[in-house]
Parts: structure tokens; C-alpha cells; sequence
């Protein structure tokens, strides 16, 4: 019997890639689509939290990672068992966390939130009187508590990416244009996030964009992962696009983990060949699909 192979792609992966798979989208579309997926095998051509969160949805599917390095440095930034400690020492705290983060980082959580929906939920949180720690993302912690007024205790780890964006090189590089805007990803410095005309998720970027009607000879910067510039640009060639600029300089930020998910690693992962998500145990994957699957019930009123 033909088992039915599902594909994944993440918006940060290479155009390729992205042409090979079933359904392209950010971390909640993605989540919501693997839920769904009737399928034997998911590839998920993204990295291993993504990977984890689709086998924790849809535990009968075979899930492989084309590339076992393909991780990410919210993971490895974070050591569970010291959060395990700073999670205990807030017991009258809900526990919201990022879900850039590892399926044991999932299980000590109340919450799990995308970029998409952070505001929401902890807003919705904050109105019923409760509470709220965030991990594992300093930098959107940080952006909540100065955008909301909220005094969330934040975990320390950062994403090596979007952290790279710096303002004094955004400064220059607006300074030597005609006209600019600022869009970026909440996983960004706050100085930087400061001075965004739109800070959203990777699919609320890409939407903003769709939706511009500006001029067309205004530039446009884009503060998060250089491959959404290649959907941004499919969507609207009339418009002058551009990476922000990180503190060397230069517009070349790109995340090294998504982008070994090549062509061939995902042809061999389609065939059965990769990293198999089969690692995780039943009691794992239950605590961290309730935080989950929490989020998902409430996103539902969110998405079109």
C-alpha cells in the first residue's frame, strides 16, 4: 500500500523547498495543518521543535526532520531542568511559553503561544486577574512588558537570528533613504521593535505587506529571517524590500538551521530517510499537548 507522505515548510526555508511542500506557513498554520494531516509520514522541513509539535498532534503519523541538527537556539539556550526550578519559584503564576521551544519545555508549561497570538493570550490571562511567566524569548517578553505594561518574569534565552538586528545599523540605513518603514518579528531587540511601524508574525509581516498601498518607491525593511522576503516579494514585486541590517552591517541575516533543509534532505525524508520523531515518551507527549492544544482551541476565533 502507497503510504500518503505529507510535506511541511516553514516560511524560513529556502524557495526550493518551500515548492516541494504540501502546505507553506508560519508556526500556528503549520501546528494546525499537522493536527489535521491524514497522513502515514509528515516531513516537516523546518526545525526539531516543529517536528516534536507535529508528532505531539498527530501521534499515529511517522514525523521525520530532514537534518537532526536542524534545531534552534531558544532550545539549546535553555536547560529544562533550571527552568523546571524558575517555573517552581512563581506557583502563583501562569506559565506561558513561546512554542520555539522543546517538547520537555512544553510540558512545564500552562500555555503555549505562536507570535501570532502572544497578545491575545496573555491579554486574555491578564483580564481574568492572573499572573503571567513567559519564556523562553527575552527579546518578546521584553517587547510585551513594554508595549502592555505588563511585569512578566522573563527566561533568558534569546533566538541568535533576529537578535543580531541592531538599531544603530537600522538607523544608518533608513538615514540614507528617501522614505522608509520598519516591520518586524517580536523575536527582535526592543530598540528595535521600537521604532516598527508593524511588529507581528511571520504571516502577520507577509500580510502587512500584501496589504501596503504607500508608495511603491518608499523602501521597505523587514526585521526577521531572510526567507519570508522571498513569499513578500512573490506577493508584491512592485515593492522595494529589504532584510534589516543586523550590528555588522549587512542585510544577511539568515537562520543556519532552517536552511539545512535542502532539496536532497527533503527528497530522502519523503522516502522515509531523516531524523524520526520517536524519541518522545507517551507521558511527554501528553503533558505538552495539553498547553498546546489549549492554544490551538483558543487561536481557533483568531484565524479566517
Amino acid at each position: 500500500m502507497t503510504k500518503r507522505v505529507v510535506t511541511l515548510a516553514h516560511y524560513y526555508t529556502q524557495p526550493e523547498v518551500q515548492q516541494m511542500a504540501d502546505k507553506v506557513g508560519d508556526s500556528l498554520e503549520l501546528s494546525l495543518y499537522a493536527q489535521e494531516a491524514e497522513a502515514d509520514i509528515i516531513v516537516f522541513a523546518g526545525v526539531r521543535f516543529m517536528a516534536e509539535t507535529a508528532k505531539i498532534l498527530n501521534p499515529k503519523a511517522r514525523v521525520i526532520l530532514p537534518d537532526a541538527d536542524s534545531t534552534c537556539s531558544l532550545v539549546t539556550q535553555t536547560d529544562v531542568t533550571q527552568l523546571a526550578k524558575w517555573r517552581n519559584s512563581y506557583p502563583d503564576h501562569v506559565h506561558v511559553s513561546y512554542i520555539n521551544s522543546s517538547a520537555e519545555h512544553k510540558a512545564l508549561s500552562d500555555w503555549i503561544v505562536t507570535s501570532r497570538n502572544v497578545d491575545d493570550v496573555i491579554a486574555e490571562l491578564y483580564s481574568q486577574g492572573k499572573k503571567v511567566i513567559f519564556s523562553p524569548d527575552r527579546n518578546m517578553g521584553a517587547y510585551l512588558n513594554f508595549q502592555y505594561g505588563y511585569d512578566m518574569p522573563l527566561w533568558s534565552a534569546v533566538c541568535e537570528v533576529h537578535d543580531k538586528f541592531n538599531e544603530t545599523a537600522l538607523n544608518e540605513a533608513i538615514g540614507a533613504v528617501d522614505a522608509a518603514h520598519l516591520i518586524a518579528h517580536p523575536e527582535s531587540p526592543l530598540p528595535v521593535l521600537q521604532r516598527a511601524e508593524y511588529v507581528g508574525s511571520t504571516s502577520g509581516m507577509l500580510n502587512w505587506v500584501k496589504g501596503y498601498q504607500g508608495e511603491t518607491k518608499d523602501v521597505i525593511f523587514v526585521a526577521t529571517e531572510d526567507g519570508i522576503l522571498y513569499n513578500m516579494r512573490m506577493a508584491r514585486p512592485d515593492l522595494d524590500l529589504r532584510q534589516a541590517p543586523i550590528y555588522a552591517g549587512c542585510q544577511c541575516n539568515s537562520c543556519p538551521y532552517m536552511k539545512l533543509n535542502n532539496v536532497e534532505a527533503v527528497k530522502r525524508a519523503q522516502d522515509g530517510i531523516g531524523l524520526e520523531i520517536d524519541y518522545l515518551t507517551t507521558e511527554q507527549m501528553a503533558a505538552a499537548r495539553v498547553p498546546i492544544e489549549r492554544m490551538l482551541a483558543f487561536s481557533q476565533r483568531y484565524l479566517a
